[in-house]
């Protein structure tokens, strides 16, 4: 997913469509996605066709409905994503829910890709034995899917010629790393695209062993899901995941929202989104807090953010979403970014940094 970000990022081009809408995993609920699509395509259209001529923007409309018509909703997570623009014509399922929107913009509006990636309520959960590893990717109690290939993973090191060294601890022991080793390899080859973090359900002993031989060992969480669970189902498996998970990240929204007040007492926080326009371009900004499902349109007139009404979103020049905007750009500079649930930032209005300096 971030290289897909960095793709999509890279690209400008005049009446890049994005069109992101909530989509559902299972029969029934899913066959109303597709005539949720096909409303949002037509809204798309329209809003091409009031400011261009059809012959301008023929070309696009078509890609656009091809695109649509090429999804197969059977296959529908969360959220869906169509990106399309002269250039290209892709689309992303996400297990995040999102706000249903078109925006046609000179860049993709990719707050809800970036979203996807930072959101802690994704992740994997590896599900570890001396004798056999487990690969599933979650979504908060959900299982989003359990990895095949070369999972489950086999310690093919704990078969003949070697039984006959049972007797030999260290040599068992060298043995077991060996094979944590290989898994931890296939793992983070597993999520090289998508590199969430990875809850282990394991013994306590086996869960430090891991760590030890771990190529990335800060993005493994720092407890374990303890005792062996190999024959369970994956849900049961997530149910439980998700206990530890959830109380995880509550702890670290905690310490990000402590981060804040500390900078607000110390004078290093600013919440105009004017202001926090201009920090960014300067390199002032470090990190943009932001409520999930908080939408702003505006125009940049005379270098200066300008807030409009909804009303006026789909006027021309228009940008459909400036926050979404400030955390592309902050995130050139370096920057970062914290969603936080809707209600944690009142305070603030929804949006907030912390700056540099």
């Amino acid at each position: 997913m971030e290289i897909k970000l960095k793709s999509l990022k890279s690209l400008r081009s005049e009446n890049s469509i994005t069109i992101i809408l909530n989509t559902h995993r299972t029969l029934p609920d899913n066959k109303q996605d597709a005539l949720l699509l096909k409303n949002l395509v037509k809204e798309a259209e329209n809003r091409l066709l009031a400011d261009f001529s059809s012959k301008e923007v023929k070309d696009l409309i078509e890609k656009l409905h091809t695109l649509a018509d090429s999804i197969d909703h059977r296959h529908n997570l969360e959220s869906l994503i169509l990106f399309v623009s002269r250039e290209i014509a892709e689309y992303v399922r996400l297990p995040i829910p999102v706000e249903n929107r078109v925006v046609i913009d000179n860049t993709f509006a990719t707050r809800d890709l970036i979203r996807g990636m930072h959101h802690r309520a994704n992740y994997y959960v590896l599900v570890l034995s001396k004798d056999e590893a487990r690969l599933i990717q979650a979504s908060e109690d959900k299982v989003v899917k359990e990895f095949g290939g070369v999972f489950p993973y086999k310690n093919e090191l704990a078969q003949a010629p070697y039984k006959a060294e049972a007797s030999d601890a260290s040599r068992l022991s060298n043995l077991t790393a060996e094979f944590f080793n290989q898994v931890d390899k296939a793992v983070n080859y597993a999520r090289k695209d998508n590199p969430l973090p990875v809850l282990v359900v394991s013994d306590e002993q086996n869960y430090h062993e891991y760590l030890k031989i771990a190529d990335q060992p800060n993005t493994i969480f720092e407890t374990s899901l303890g005792r062996s669970r190999q024959t369970e189902k994956d849900a049961a498996i997530v149910a439980d995941a998700w206990k530890i998970v959830r109380k995880h990240n509550e702890e670290k929204n905690n310490q990000r929202k402590e981060e804040l007040l500390k900078a607000v007492s110390s004078n290093k926080f600013l919440s105009d989104t004017n202001e926090i326009y201009q920090a960014i371009k300067q390199g002032k900004m470090q990190t943009l807090f932001i409520e999930q499902g908080l939408f702003q349109p505006a125009v940049i007139e005379n270098d200066e953010v300008v807030l409009v009404s909804d009303d006026q979103r789909n006027d021309k020049d228009v940008i459909d979403d400036i926050y979404d905007e400030l955390i592309e750009l902050n995130m050139d500079f370096g920057g970062d970014v914290v969603f936080l649930p809707k209600g944690e930032l009142k305070d603030f209005n929804g949006f907030a940094g912390i700056t540099r300096y």
